[in-house]
């Protein structure tokens, strides 16, 4: 059978039989793919510890007609330690982890996904930022990559330059005054500047935004994640409680 051999961040594993798991895994050239990893719950495999949530790992695997199966796996990148000491940070990975899952189709390549998401997690394990506006920034990216770009400056529906004061999740973002639909909200003008700044990779800005500005950005992010996502994310309700 042919075999092939990526870079790979795993996003989920679930337990096959006895000793075996299905591993999922985002990979840097062929997408999203499913997997089995044979032995690795056995404490004596070779590779089992690799192939944890969030890890990113070079694999070699040869193809099946259903499941791939997972020959080889060495680390490239040992963030899991590091996330799994800080909870905000293993909370924030989980919602990544379970986005990016649902943002990418098996089979289809997904190369500035797997970049976004493993830039996410190495953010994560280095602490250099707060862990909610690290998740907060990947996810209004990755939802962009997903075709959803929110807009946090010109109004989404006409273009008109702004910035403009409402936002409007089902319209895309920002709204001005003659586009404003009835139940949209009006955050701060500090919000928006944030949002648009963790958008653009600005940290600067970002590091020195207050705490409420963070909590009302979270609040937005997570209500236009869950508009555009169809079954949700359920693994946010726990970064939430952080609060």
């Amino acid at each position: 059978m042919p075999t092939y051999r990526e870079a790979a961040v795993v996003l989920r594993t679930h337990k096959l039989g006895e000793a075996d798991r299905i591993v999922t895994l985002l990979t840097r050239g062929r997408g999203k793919v499913r997997a089995v990893a044979k032995g690795v719950r056995r404490t004596r495999s070779k590779f089992g510890a690799r192939l944890e949530p969030g890890m990113v790992v070079d694999v070699q695997c040869y193809e099946g007609r259903n499941l791939d199966t997972i020959t080889q796996a060495d680390g490239l990148a040992a963030y899991g330690e590091a996330i799994a000491r800080d909870y905000p940070s293993f909370t924030a990975a989980s919602v990544m982890l379970e986005t990016c899952e649902q943002l990418t189709e098996e089979g289809q390549p997904a190369l500035q996904h797997f970049r976004l998401l493993a830039g996410g997690l190495s953010a994560l394990a280095s602490g250099e930022h707060e862990a909610r506006l690290v998740l907060d920034s990947y996810l209004v990216r990755a939802l962009a990559i997903g075709g959803w770009r929110a807009s946090f400056h010109d109004c989404a529906r006409c273009g008109m330059e702004g910035p403009h004061r409402a936002f409007h999740v089902p319209s895309g973002g920002s709204v001005c005054p003659s586009c404003r639909p009835p139940g949209s909200s009006a955050p701060a003008p500090e919000t928006l500047d944030l949002l648009g700044a963790l958008f653009s990779g600005d940290w600067v800005v970002a590091d020195a935004s207050q705490r409420r500005h963070r909590s009302e950005a979270s609040g937005l992010v997570a209500a236009y994640l869950q508009w555009h996502l169809e079954r949700g994310v359920r693994s946010l309700r726990h970064v939430e409680r952080i609060h």
